[in-house]
């Protein structure tokens, strides 16, 4: 199967920047696309960005599309979510996910993801 690790995550002060990472691994000719979600304990799981595993096409929240990035470095198998000007709004339990090609793609449905990472924590400091 397929392995997601993510790391970057901490603790920051509003304003900063910050650059997630994910680390994929295992059986990643799988993966069609992988794409950031974010979750706050009681509310559901929101999608951030996503991209596809050739990088031509990403895909964003009307929420993130101003101040998120998402990257990716086929040679690593690692895609990045860089976050600037972070607000207190930012924090949350960023998540990692993979979809795979035979899945009905819909970029902000977290439904579509097969993998998951366990997830890096953002906090913010005002």
């Amino acid at each position: 199967q397929v392995q997601l690790v993510e790391s970057g995550g901490g603790l920051v002060q509003a304003g900063d920047s910050l650059r997630l990472s994910c680390a994929a691994s295992g059986r990643t000719f799988k993966i069609y696309a992988m794409g950031w979600f974010r979750q706050v304990p009681g509310q559901e799981r929101d999608f951030v960005a996503a991209i596809t595993s050739s990088g031509a096409y990403t895909y964003y929240s009307d929420a993130s599309k101003d101040r998120f990035t998402v990257s990716k470095d086929n040679n690593k198998n690692t895609i990045y979510l860089q976050v600037n000007n972070l607000t207190a709004g930012d924090a949350a339990l960023y998540y990692c996910a993979g979809a795979s090609w035979d899945s009905n793609y819909d970029s902000h449905s977290a439904g579509s993801y097969a993998w998951w990472g366990q997830g890096t924590q953002i906090n913010v400091s005002s």
